[in-house]
């Protein structure tokens, strides 16, 4: 009997011991990335591999890469940004909400001219921009979403903005513009070519690349936030993302990846 009362007492302790053990992973407070909306599928299958591989949580908050800085200058509590651009993680390194020296080219993005209407079946997507009549066609903001400007970019040097331009549909950002084209609120649609490639996608019933001439180079940066500038959780995520089995996500994706 007292041999039995020692056994349960030694299974309790070990018990309580391995229970210690895992307490700090178990109240780990999750890695938060900011994520521009483009790259919310990637970004949510590189949060879930890196979870798999070191045990770390990883929660994404997406939208428009302008609104993730104006939240962050406004102390929101991201780690990460993964923008659309490399201005505004420029913008952050320079005034200190940055970590110097931990800024990168993660992506490089592209456009595509998409259409779901089956009206528009078997036509020319870019003879259509040149007579859109009544139809609408949507952009992300330029103001807030790199995206956005690249097409208005584009509709310039095509010299088509002045005939567009009352005939455009602004989403918040690049996913809310191919909300726009997917519920036939726009015609047409200026998007991320990323998306197109989403299989839960209606089929395309007309689409056109977008040369990468017609616009700035659209080099998606990454970035250390100072709140995380003693994670070392933060800096092993980038540097997965740096990685060969992160690159191959991003490029699955249809994004370039820079050497």
């Amino acid at each position: 009997m007292a041999g039995d009362t020692m056994a349960m007492r030694s299974s309790r302790i070990i018990a309580l011991l391995a229970a210690l053990a895992l307490a700090p992973a178990a109240l780990a407070e999750p890695l938060t990335i900011a994520v521009a909306s483009n790259f919310a599928r990637p970004a949510q299958e590189l949060a879930a591999r890196y979870e798999d591989t070191s045990g770390n949580p990883v929660r994404v908050a997406t939208a428009s890469t302008g609104k993730l800085y104006a939240q962050i200058e406004n102390g929101a509590p991201f780690d990460i940004l993964l923008a659309a651009d490399a201005d505004r993680p420029k913008l952050l390194e320079d005034s200190g909400l940055g970590v110097a020296g931990t800024r990168f080219n993660y992506a490089v993005g592209s456009l595509v001219l998409w259409s779901r209407d089956p009206a528009l079946a078997g036509e020319n997507c870019e003879t259509l921009l040149k007579r859109l009549d009544s139809r609408r066609l949507a952009i992300a903001n330029p103001q807030t979403a790199p995206y956005g400007m690249a097409a208005m970019q584009f509709l310039e040097a095509a010299n088509l903005w002045d005939s567009v331009e009352h005939q455009l549909v602004y989403g918040e950002n690049i996913a809310q513009a191919l909300h726009f084209v997917v519920s036939g609120n726009a015609s047409l649609g200026l998007l991320a070519r990323a998306q197109a490639t989403d299989e839960r996608l209606p089929k395309a019933t007309c689409s056109w690349s977008v040369p990468d001439s017609m616009h700035e180079p659209i080099e998606q940066h990454a970035i250390l936030l100072h709140r995380a500038s003693d994670n070392v959780v933060a800096t092993d995520f980038l540097h997965y993302l740096r990685s060969a089995a992160g690159r191959e996500v991003i490029s699955a994706y249809g994004y370039e990846v820079p050497n």
